[in-house]
């Protein structure tokens, strides 16, 4: 069947549907004037995959719309109600939402959808970031939880995010058994039906919860002294028109931080995103207005979270006053430092505790770690799977913090996602904290490098669109796990890790050994010198990602510029031979 053929086929089905006017009149349109659009729109169904949907929004089946999202709310309810029949009890879900355009009206489609099927539903009255959410699951014993929101997509996007119980996004057996739900469901043939039971109340989460999570926030407080000497830091912070605006704010504020310039033209929520290219962190360009704020009232801290408030990025001084944009691998690497440091000085590490970390993510994490006996976990991309590492842990040991190189980061375990708003006044602690040791996070990133070596990280994406596009990722997969190089930059391999196939083996000694995670297609490349380089094909978007991390030991604090620049251009040779 072709594409048109598969689009043509499912808008019949559409057609069948009790749609609305101007729904099935675009249809129509499309069907009769913009093939390609049709085609786009109606070609599959949008995919609900580990984490729930994302996509553009618009009409068709391949669109996030009230359909779509309707269907998915239903397979939702089907799991969820199959669930309780077997352990007993009532379900419940909480629901929050961000500033995307249409957030609001799929979250209170989804509510009302569930409330038909007799589930219980608590409804933030406003947008909320996603970790917020993740700790209302968990405070209010759901059963499970949504997010509507693209993270940090452009302004087309939005997408649907499922949380099970314990407050993290949904993983085996819960995952398989939704998305199987959720496909019965978008054949059409699965509506919402009062007869699932009493008709469920549709609440608002009451306001002690927010209360509760600031009160838990300043309990992880770890220098108080150094807060309190140093709270007129001068901080300034944009939320990029999301969610952020309305925690960030009051968690720096519970810890007494009251110099805090926030960047007025980007505070106000706005799916259309109307002064960034893109509402992401990570790109120098979104935090722009921050920035620039920063150098006019001398900041010396700068915090930009994304829509949803679970990613954080920050600039700091260098040693020439220079307000300079920190990565993700430098900023889990401080605040696992701070976390392991001052927890150990002032006796407030837990019994047994443990760090945890996603494979694409710096060693730097691991060596600090190891450096103070504190074990350090590596889990498979996502902070799902640090959540599922905590859960594991659970009883036996302690999680202090964790993060990934793409802006996520956590210090305890009362919320089970990547949280920006915990983050963001994190780092204005270790700011506090520095500053009162007569030094900076600059300063501390430097210290790091001299114990540990320096480390130089880049993220690397290749996209290679259509049909085409993923036979060249396959066989590009294929040849770095057949013919793996023995020699990357003129270091020699040490370790190949082959995830999809679950080994370890030594290039040396020839020994194959068993990794101690779940199937996945990444390959990693573990040179002599201890760099690692990382393979790994998007499962979101037709690309192929290679994550750079490059290590040099030094001497002096003066070599840390230099071997900067000598791995950097190091990176640049190491991509000419993957590539070639």
């Amino acid at each position: 069947m072709t594409p048109l053929e598969s689009a043509k086929e499912k808008a019949r089905l559409w057609k069948t549907y009790d749609l609305d006017a101007e729904t099935r009149a675009e249809i129509e349109r499309m069907e009769r004037e913009d093939e390609k659009l049709f085609i786009d729109s109606f070609y599959s169904d949008l995919e609900f995959g580990t984490g729930g949907l994302r996509g553009v929004m618009g009409v068709g089946s391949m669109r996030m719309n009230k359909y779509t999202v309707g269907m998915a709310t239903q397979g939702l309810a089907n799991y969820i109600l199959k669930h309780h029949a077997q352990v007993g009890g009532e379900g419940s879900v909480a629901i929050a939402y961000d500033s995307r355009n249409n957030s609001s009206y799929f979250a209170n489609i989804a509510a009302e959808i569930l409330a038909k099927n007799g589930i219980h539903v608590y409804l933030f009255s406003e947008l909320r970031p996603t970790p917020l959410l993740s700790f209302t699951v968990r405070e209010l014993k759901c059963t499970a939880g949504i997010v509507i929101t693209a993270s940090h997509n452009p302004k087309e996007y939005n997408g649907y995010k499922v949380y099970w119980s314990d407050g993290g996004q949904i993983l085996p057996p819960h995952d398989k058994g939704i998305i199987t739900e959720v496909k019965i469901a978008m054949t059409g043939k699965d509506a919402a039906q009062d007869s699932f039971g009493k008709k469920g109340d549709v609440l608002e989460v009451p306001s002690y919860v927010e209360e509760k999570y600031l009160e838990l926030v300043r309990g992880l407080t770890l220098s108080e002294e150094a807060v309190k000497q140093e709270k007129d830091i001068s901080i300034v912070y944009t939320s990029i028109h999301g969610s952020g605006i309305t925690l960030v704010p009051k968690t720096l504020a519970a810890l007494g931080f009251s110099n805090v310039s926030v960047v007025e033209e980007q505070a106000v929520p706005d799916g259309n995103f109307p002064t960034v290219e893109s509402p992401n962190p990570e790109e120098k360009s979104a935090m722009k207005m921050a920035l620039e704020l920063g150098e006019k009232v001398n900041a010396e801290l700068v915090l930009g979270t994304d829509p949803d408030t679970d990613r954080v990025g920050l600039a700091v001084r260098n040693d020439q006053n220079e307000l300079v944009l920190i990565n993700g691998n430098q900023a889990g690497s401080l605040l696992v430092y701070y976390r392991l440091l001052v927890g150990k000085e002032k006796g407030k590490l837990p019994e047994h505790p443990f760090i945890g970390k996603t494979i694409v993510t710096t060693e730097l994490i691991a060596r600090i770690a190891e450096s103070f006996g504190v074990p350090c976990y590596d889990t498979l991309t996502g902070f799902k799977f640090i959540a599922g590492l905590i859960k594991e842990k659970e009883g036996k040991e302690n999680f202090v913090a964790g993060g990934e190189e793409s802006y996520g980061y956590l210090v305890s375990d009362f919320v089970r996602d990547k949280d920006a708003a915990l983050s963001a006044v994190q780092f204005a602690e270790i700011a506090a904290y520095a500053k009162s040791k007569g030094t900076s996070m600059w300063g501390m990133l430097k210290d790091l490098y001299l114990q540990h070596g320096v480390f130089q990280e880049e993220l690397v994406s290749i996209t290679l669109k259509g049909i085409d596009g993923v036979t060249q990722i396959q066989s590009m997969m294929s040849r770095l796990r057949t013919t793996p190089p023995q020699t990357l930059g003129g270091v020699a391999l040490a370790e190949l890790h082959d995830v999809k196939a679950g080994t370890c083996k030594n290039m040396i000694s020839g020994e194959t050994t068993t990794l101690p995670y779940p199937s996945s297609d990444v390959l990693q490349f573990i040179l002599t010198d201890g760099s690692k380089i990382s393979a790994r094909p998007s499962g979101t978007e037709p690309k192929i990602k290679f994550y750079f991390s490059l290590r040099k030991e030094i001497s002096s604090a003066e070599e840390i510029s230099s071997v900067q620049n000598e791995l950097t251009k190091k990176i640049e040779v190491i991509k000419a031979e993957l590539l070639n």
